[in-house]
């Protein structure tokens, strides 16, 4: 497609995308779908651009809105991502100008919450985190508007790193291994991987290293009762099974369908049979209350804002508000509570987040630790460094914290609670429970 016809489907596809009635990636890939017409090129000089505004959508706005003219022709001048040439050729020479001129110019003066594109909201809640001082909260909020990487997690029932390593390598995609996790691939660019043979065969899997991290903290042992409490499209949970290489039972919960619809497609390409998908009402749906006080490990990834996740979906940060903090603090509280009451005495339980906001982390965690006195906070730091994993913390205290500036991960939170192993159990212990008589057929 011509570039300047280019300008105008970015246009289209830039107000959809603009209405946030959905989320951007959805937005984006539908259109794509109703548009095959378009080529992998076009399609990814359209990407780019529609999220290089969404990214700098506040900052951009205040610059287009002081020159008049199309407020959406102004923003995709702003944010268009091809070479110079196709830049030439994509828009005309006064808007070109325009853009060189409003780039280049000071804009050290402006609110930071505008010069980063944040919502004041968050802008001051990130802010007014004590470990971010000394400009470090610029660090962070700068880095925010960069994309994320390429991470895989490589499947060592299936191969080793070094082999998936070179896999990828015969293929033309550089990968190179992870600071942290000793599964972990980060791939230089953005590779069409769901062809690659190791993709189809599940040897590799997408996934953030601050994800692949989460599994190490939970440390699954062959042969245990584990559950992934809010276990989504099931990253962790084909990363926690394979830490139990295939055996015990490892149970899926989500409340929502057809998030966890979309890992039997992955599990199937795992190799895992140790995984039992369950589609829950609730957190204390019968299914789950029959499992209580019989697993050994609980993971919960708790719904949240996705803050530390704004370098992959930067459309977050305008479809959310201030007031949904305190809504999904008390969800996060009542999910906590519930999956607790699953684990045995002695049993592991960890909290994480994608988020950065201590509302919906340590505050959350605080609270569940006053009420239930029969669990004990545990050093995540000591967990990883017993698995020869060293990760510089902004504090001295035992619970987790990564940031895109730190660590180059998304933002995430994880606190490693034990339940004592003098509690009572919810209900007696038991063997391993069959797949009806404690969860129903799922």
């Amino acid at each position: 497609m011509k570039p300047r016809a280019l300008v105008t489907t970015a246009r289209e596809l830039l107000r959809q995308v603009l209405r946030f009635e959905l989320p951007a990636d959805v937005v984006v890939s539908r259109y794509f779908r109703a548009h095959p017409q378009l080529g992998q090129r076009d399609r990814h000089i359209l990407a780019e651009s529609i999220y290089q505004v969404v990214r700098h959508l506040r900052l951009y706005r205040h610059l287009a809105e002081t020159a008049g003219g199309a407020l959406d022709l102004h923003l995709l001048a702003l944010g268009w991502q091809a070479d110079a040439q196709q830049l030439r050729e994509a828009f005309p020479a006064e808007l070109l100008d325009w853009r060189e001129k409003v780039l280049a110019s000071d804009l050290s003066g402006l609110p930071v919450g505008l010069r980063y594109s944040l919502p004041d909201w968050m802008a001051q809640a990130l802010q007014s985190r004590g470990d971010l001082g000394g400009g470090e909260f610029e660090a962070l909020a700068a880095s925010l508007l960069q994309s994320a990487p390429l991470d895989l997690r490589v499947n060592l029932l299936k191969t080793t790193r070094d082999a998936a390593r070179a896999e990828l390598l015969g293929l033309g995609i550089e990968a190179q291994p992870m600071q942290y996790s000793p599964w972990g691939l980060r791939v230089e660019g953005k590779p069409a991987l769901n062809r690659s043979e190791a993709f189809i065969d599940g040897a590799i899997e997408v996934q953030d290293e601050g994800s692949q991290l989460l599994a190490l903290l939970l440390e699954p042992r062959r042969g245990e009762m584990v559950a992934d409490f809010c276990a989504g499209a099931g990253g962790k949970t084909l990363a926690l099974g394979a830490m139990m290489r295939n055996t015990g039972r490892l149970y899926a919960f989500d409340v929502a369908e057809h998030r966890l619809s979309k890992l039997r497609p992955r599990l199937a390409r795992s190799g895992l049979s140790n995984v039992y998908p369950v589609v829950i009402s609730h957190e204390r749906d019968d299914r789950v209350q029959r499992l209580a006080g019989k697993l050994d490990r609980v993971l919960v990834d708790a719904p949240c804002t996705g803050t530390g996740t704004l370098r992959r979906n930067p459309d977050l940060k305008w479809r959310l508000g201030e007031a949904d903090v305190p809504k999904l603090a008390a969800q996060q509280a009542s999910i906590l509570k519930a999956a607790a009451g699953l684990l045995k005495p002695g049993g592991r339980l960890v909290y994480a987040t994608c988020s950065m906001l201590p509302a919906e982390n340590r505050q959350v965690v605080e609270q569940f630790l006053r009420e239930r006195p029969d669990f004990a906070l545990q050093s995540a730091g000591e967990i990883l460094a017993h698995q020869q994993i060293t990760i510089a913390q902004g504090s001295d205290d035992h619970m987790l914290e990564l940031f895109p500036h730190r660590h180059n991960t998304d933002g995430f939170f994880a606190a490693v609670m034990q339940r004592s192993a003098e509690a009572r159990a919810a209900r007696p212990s038991a063997a391993m429970p069959s797949k009806k008589s404690d969860i129903g057929a799922p």
